[in-house]
């Protein structure tokens, strides 16, 4: 079943690491199927030097595992609540890391504010971080929860999850999503290269203030939106 998605979710989840992204086995990339309703995600804890593609897991929208001989990733149930929430938006891609510099804005309880153009070219304003979650919503369906909470907290600040593919969840690490697993692992990596920009930033100007709207709006609508025209697939 779905082998060729299989396939591809192996290779996405192997770029984690050749992009430094992962260490040890700190990371996922799952891919949704819109035709069958099911996505395949990487395997709990199976180490990336001896992880194939027969070892990916099917799950459905229920979190009920369709296909696989090992344990889904302990994340699946944050996959399963964006893709229910998202998946008609475009989301059909997610990944899940604890990449350094990242994972230090979350830790911190900051989003990763728009210093530049790098960032804006990916990602319309800030990357947010959302609350951490309550001692209730820990103990009871953990990472379901935190599903909620990315889905929830997009809701209410009005942020559009296709113009802002990543989410910092405070004390714990980063989700980005695309649409296919390769899509969400480059959103991944972008995201780690800007939390890392904006480090610097910070520690060079402490006083530094995000770039101004009209050179955010200027780099994120060449690149998306109707009338985008960078690259070679539009009018330049």
């Amino acid at each position: 079943m779905l082998e060729e998605l299989k396939k591809k979710v192996y290779e996405a989840n192997i770029l984690l690491p050749k992009y430094g992204l992962v260490t040890f086995t700190w990371g996922n990339v799952s891919e949704y199927d819109p035709e069958t309703k099911l996505f395949v995600i990487k395997p709990s804890g199976v180490d990336y030097d001896v992880m194939k593609p027969e070892d990916m897991v099917v799950m459905d929208l229920d979190g009920n595992k369709v296909e696989g001989d090992l344990n889904p990733s302990s994340d699946t149930p944050t996959h399963v609540e964006i893709y229910k929430a998202w998946a008609d938006k475009g989301v059909k891609g997610i990944v899940h890391t604890h990449s350094s510099y990242a994972t230090s804005w979350a830790q911190a309880g900051r989003g990763i504010p728009c210093y530049g153009t790098t960032h804006a070219d990916y990602f319309y304003g800030e990357i947010p971080c959302v609350r951490c979650l309550t001692k209730e919503e820990i103990e009871d369906a953990y990472e379901e929860n935190t599903g909620h909470l990315i889905v929830g907290e997009f809701e209410r600040m009005g942020k559009d999850p296709i113009a802002v593919p990543a989410v910092l969840c405070k004390n714990h690490g980063v989700f980005s999503w695309g649409k296919d697993g390769n899509e969400a692992v480059h959103n991944s990596v972008v995201t780690e290269e800007v939390a890392k920009m904006a480090y610097r930033c910070e520690t060079i100007n402490p006083r530094v203030q995000p770039a101004p709207q009209e050179l955010q709006d200027k780099h994120y609508y060449r690149k998306h939106g109707a009338n985008a025209y960078y690259g070679q697939s539009k009018k330049s």
